[in-house]
């Protein structure tokens, strides 16, 4: 076991690294970056991310001193920094790192990240990992509280359809489930806020943020409620296709084990139906549906919907990483990717992990030999 483990935390090194190095040759080869950002910013021709940034205008800022009335930048290798100074242009790439050569930033990122150690982002002054800890709490009550409802409505109903199967209930379930996994997430998001979120019928749920004004001053009970209300409908919008997956999951595996041959036998020696169910069945039914809990929690963790997030102006992760990718904010892209690739090997090691401690007849360890 101790080997096993040990070889797949070394696996972990050159993935990390092949990560690293693909997503940073891609950006070297992406259009835009940070100093042509702030060159359009300064030219007023920002339409993008960086324009919405509060505090982002430290370049701004600075720019009349540094703007060279009678310069010529024609010859600039950016594309509209005609009539900026060519000095504060060699500024701007010192300030960003890009006055450095490519395989030489690489490796100072790998050498940084190796001690945990992501900067500060480019536009908002602040490090990425206070920035990831900021955005943490909407992320992480998404993540927790879909994962939770997801497994506590679809295994009751994956078992049930199992042992219906064929039925009428089965019929019906299977189209409704079916139906809610093909519609998209964000229409149904902008449904529930016409119906229910002050749209054209009632105003019963709020559209902004996590918590209300004035939340730490609560009771600790109606913090409660008041954090669970403003949850209510971006759950359901998440919830709405998360259902199929796990509950067809359910239902498959336990009928794999009621047609095999043991369940046959617990019958013949007159076990009641309850008792073959949950006294024989569950367990190996449930095998692969309770190891896959750490990686269904992290794919709801790092998926949090970011239309999602955006409708209901819930500032989360998956809205950070989109406006760190529009603004080419790239200490806050290769922190974050860095950190959920980390977490994602290592979720898929406890996911491993799960299925031997469940199972113990299961051995990858001796599979490798």
């Amino acid at each position: 076991m101790s080997a096993y483990i040990a070889r797949r935390i070394l696996l972990m090194i050159p993935t990390l690294l092949g990560i690293l190095f693909i997503s940073f040759v891609v950006v070297q080869f992406a259009p835009g970056g940070p100093v042509e950002r702030v060159i359009a910013q300064l030219s007023g021709a920002d339409t993008g991310g960086t324009s919405r940034i509060s505090g982002g205008g430290d370049f701004a800022q600075r720019a009349p001193g540094q703007v060279g009335a009678g310069a010529d930048a024609v010859n600039s290798k950016y594309r509209g920094a005609q009539g900026l100074d060519p000095e504060f242009i060699k500024k701007l790439e010192q300030q960003f790192g890009f006055d450095k050569p490519a395989p030489e930033r690489f490796l100072m990122m790998v050498w940084n990240f190796a001690r945990f150690d992501f900067g500060t982002s480019y536009f908002r002054t602040v490090s990425v990992i206070q920035l990831i800890r900021e955005k943490l709490p909407v992320s992480i009550s998404l993540g927790i509280w879909l994962t939770l409802i997801t497994y506590l409505i679809s295994i009751p109903l994956g078992i049930r359809k199992a042992v219906k199967d064929g039925a009428r209930f089965d019929t019906w379930t299977s189209a409704v489930i079916v139906l809610g996994y093909a519609i998209p997430g964000f229409l149904f998001a902008i449904l529930l806020i016409i119906l229910f979120a002050g749209g054209s019928f009632f105003n019963w749920f709020p559209l902004r943020g996590l918590t209300s004004d004035g939340w730490s001053q609560f009771p600790w009970y109606w913090k409660i409620l008041d954090y669970f209300w403003h949850l209510t409908l971006p759950l359901i919008s998440m919830a709405l296709g998360a259902f199929a997956t796990m509950t067809f999951l359910t239902k498959n595996s336990f009928l794999d084990e009621i047609r095999k041959q043991y369940v046959m036998t617990a019958r013949a020696k007159g076990c009641s139906e309850r008792q073959v169910l949950y006294g024989h069945i569950f367990r190996n039914a449930m095998l692969i549906v309770i190891a896959g809990f750490p990686g269904a929690f992290i794919s709801a963790f790092f998926s949090g919907s970011l239309l999602i997030e955006t409708i209901f102006s819930l500032d989360g992760l998956g809205l950070l990483g989109f406006e760190s990718v529009l603004n080419r904010d790239y200490p806050v892209v290769f922190g974050t990717l860095y950190i959920f690739s980390l977490m994602g090997l290592v979720v898929n090691l406890i996911s491993d992990l799960t299925y031997m401690w469940i199972d113990p007849r299961i051995d990858f360890e001796a599979r490798e030999v």
